[in-house]
């Protein structure tokens, strides 16, 4: 049975081969150079130094992907909106997986403090993300039209949202 958890150092070899594959083969992150082992490490601490979740889900042993939220912008009055991130391993798309993903860091980042989650997902064609991100209870709130440039073509950028717990509806303080 899939085991979703607080990542641990001992990941970061798969975090960085699961996020490689997606910087490599896909769109839905612009970076285009796999970041290394070091670098991924360096953007886990600045996560969970700011007390926010950074989550796998492993099945016997194996990580299948990985997700975590980071402050949306650094200034503070957007301290109670965070981004979310969410990579699946190839072997472990269409399961169910990352939904149950989306889902836990949903409860962690509401745990941390966090009102408001958005997705920033990279371009409109990434059906599977938006997919995970509507199961999961985000609306669509716009799109962001050829703002990116990767494989030869321009990209969009697709934007929902999801409330958490009390959401805007009182005074987060």
């Amino acid at each position: 049975m899939p085991l979703t958890r607080s990542s641990h150092d001992t990941d970061l070899p798969a975090i960085t081969a699961i996020y490689a594959h997606h910087v490599l083969h896909g769109t839905g992150t612009f970076e285009t150079e796999p970041p290394t082992v070091a670098d991924m490490a360096a953007r886990r601490a600045d996560v969970l130094g700011k007390g926010l979740p950074y989550l796998v889900v492993e099945q016997d042993g194996q990580i299948l992907g990985f997700a975590y939220c980071n402050w949306f912008k650094p200034r503070p009055a957007y301290r109670f909106s965070a981004e979310d991130s969410i990579y699946m391993a190839n072997a472990a798309r269409g399961k169910g997986l990352g939904r149950q993903l989306l889902n836990a860091l949903c409860s962690a980042a509401e745990a941390a403090g966090v009102r408001k989650l958005l997705a920033v997902i990279g371009d409109s064609a990434n059906t599977g993300s938006v997919g995970v991100h509507r199961g999961a209870g985000f609306t669509h709130i716009g799109v962001m039209r050829s703002v990116g440039w990767k494989f030869g073509a321009w990209r969009d950028v697709v934007l929902m949202e999801k409330p958490l717990g009390a959401g805007d509806t009182t005074s987060p303080e």
